[in-house]
């Protein structure tokens, strides 16, 4: 879970546990010059390949989309790492791991949250070490210091903006109405009217399901279309082209005004 929360991606989480263990194995010998717990030892390991991983995909260029050919409305870029991932749910039962220490502010399941882990993406790749470390791992700021070789001071300032930055992100979502629980019924019961609305294209019934920050992507370009007037004129428009293909809802796939899966993702 470690990996995972520091790269988003449970693919690359997955090859950064790997790449931990190879050199673990490899630098065993060396274990008793480290006077740190094989829990830390390992840990210092995994951290320093995560960096090293995310660090190299800041150097890989952005893949260019070309925008030339949109029909209106017009994509939203969106702001969010592109190969952000969630947790399998299936690993999660039983993945609790090692308790965490004292200093930890975060719940299991909350530090494995979509939204926990997409806002750590957005922290300056340090930054998500040490928040991640202290908060989460709950290790003292001394061993995080070590682990990442760098003073206490430093480690220190950079968990103070690190919670910062989170702490502006969690007051700009204060407002909004919690989500219903996954698996609950009143989850079951949108997704049953949104799959009705669509189908039907019944556009008033889909866009009172939608709030004001509703964002439909279009996987895997890194764009969609947010808010409540840009997500109602596209679901205007794959209606129209829908019914002039003869079908109640979208357009099938490779018509003309299709940009995405059908149904798209809110």
């Amino acid at each position: 879970m470690h990996c995972y929360r520091m790269l988003g991606s449970f693919a690359d989480a997955e090859d950064a546990v790997q790449e931990t263990m190879l050199a673990a194995w490899q630098g065993i010998g060396g274990f008793a010059e480290e006077r740190a717990s094989l829990r830390t030892w390992l840990y210092k390991i995994a951290t320093s390949r995560c960096l090293n991983a995310r660090r190299a995909a800041r150097r890989r260029p952005a893949r260019q989309w070309d925008m030339s050919q949109s029909e209106p409305p017009v994509p939203t870029p969106r702001d969010e790492p592109v190969w952000l991932q969630p947790f399998p749910d299936a690993l999660l039962e039983g993945a609790a791991g090692v308790p965490p220490g004292p200093e930890a502010r975060y719940e299991q399941a909350e530090a494995i949250s979509l939204a926990f882990v997409t806002a750590l993406q957005l922290l300056p790749p340090r930054q998500v070490a040490v928040l991640i470390l202290r908060d989460v791992l709950g290790f003292r700021a001394s061993e995080v210091a070590g682990m990442l070789e760098v003073t206490l001071e430093s480690a220190n300032s950079a968990l103070k903006r690190a919670r910062a930055s989170l702490q502006r992100r969690q007051q700009t979502a204060a407002g909004r109405q919690p989500p219903p629980a996954a698996g609950s019924p009143a989850e079951d019961a949108i997704v049953a009217r949104f799959a009705r609305a669509w189908e039907s294209a019944d556009l008033d019934a889909l866009v009172a399901l939608l709030t004001d920050d509703v964002f439909i992507a279009m996987p895997p370009e890194p764009f969609g279309y947010e808010g409540r007037d840009l997500v109602t004129r596209y679901c205007t428009r794959q209606f129209a082209a829908g019914r002039r293909y003869g079908l109640g809802g979208a357009a099938p796939a490779g018509a003309p005004g299709k940009r995405g899966p059908d149904p798209p993702g809110p």
